[in-house]
């Protein structure tokens, strides 16, 4: 299964960043191969300053070895070895028109010290971060998210769109992080569900991503916006770093495994505001967003 995964990741990023970069028309992205001493490495791909695209990076990473001390007593296991791989992407748009998303999908064994596997399990989702609320975009996004979903189970779309909002959520702030779309994690053999039913169910996802994201791009890369637009996107990128350095799972794991800086911390963009005690205007377009964050909604 983690051959079988690790081929498919590395499939879906040549074909994300093709689309990406077609979308753009100026800036591509630039490659980093890098090893892990411990034990594997990955493919770190990062596109910036562009015609739509301000800063993303879409990375592929495969690493093994010994489960360092604090994730065994994050997993209540002893000395084991490990095994994850995963695709990670955040996108920020130039054009605070556009959302930023966020996508990530993985795959984790765990060893005894005969090397059996004595866990496995995939994770993942793709989410949505707007910083003016188009409706029709949220809606457009979440459908996507829910046709791939109703393709294996009725119940994963609400159950996985659910866990979505509970787990964006900075509480510091108490508001989502964004609109959601999917979040799921230790997707382990069941009675009615083997490895290779998660693994389609993961694939049908990770194939979804572009029909759920460029259709938003290209309806709003091209509309205008004012300064003041510009400065409101970056006092919310803001909430975007606080997110990602204070509860992201993913960015502790890889601190915690001795994983590559760069490519943990891709997810930040390049220009961000923190301003003191910063309130938008009631009634104003930014308010409305606020609004909706504070109260996670049904978008279909």
């Amino acid at each position: 299964m983690k051959e079988i995964f690790n081929t498919y990741i590395k499939q879906l990023q040549d074909t994300i960043t093709s689309k990406l970069e077609a979308i753009d028309g100026k800036a591509t992205f630039h490659q980093d191969i890098w090893e892990r001493p411990e034990g594997g490495g990955g493919r770190t791909r990062v596109i910036e300053n562009g015609n739509v695209f301000e800063k993303g990076g879409v990375n592929i990473s495969a690493v093994h070895g010994k489960l360092p001390h604090s994730m065994q007593q994050l997993f209540n296991v002893g000395q084991v070895d490990f095994f994850a791989c995963g695709l990670s992407l955040v996108i920020h748009p130039k054009n605070p028109m556009v959302p930023t998303v966020h996508a990530n999908w993985r795959y984790f064994e765990m060893y005894d010290l005969k090397g059996n596997i004595i866990n496995q399990w995939f994770g993942g989702g793709q989410d949505l971060t707007p910083y003016y609320l188009y409706e029709e975009d949220a809606k457009h996004f979440h459908n996507i998210c829910k046709t791939a979903c109703d393709k294996h189970d009725l119940e994963f779309y609400p159950l996985y769109k659910k866990k979505c909002d509970e787990y964006f959520w900075n509480s510091h702030r108490n508001e989502a992080r964004g609109v959601g779309g999917l979040f799921f994690d230790y997707l382990k053999e069941t009675q009615t569900m083997k490895m290779d039913d998660w693994y389609k169910f993961v694939v049908e996802v990770g194939n979804s991503f572009l029909d759920a994201y460029v259709p938003i791009v290209e309806r709003r890369k091209d509309l205008p916006y004012t300064k003041d637009q510009r400065t409101w996107q970056e006092i919310r990128r803001g909430r975007y770093v606080e997110f990602n350095l204070v509860h992201d799972k993913g960015t502790l794991f890889g601190l915690k495994t001795n994983g590559r800086i760069e490519s943990i911390l891709m997810s930040l963009p390049p220009h961000v505001q923190w301003v003191y005690n910063y309130h938008p205007e009631a009634g104003s377009k930014e308010d409305v967003l606020i609004k909706t964050l504070a109260n996670p909604r049904e978008w279909i």
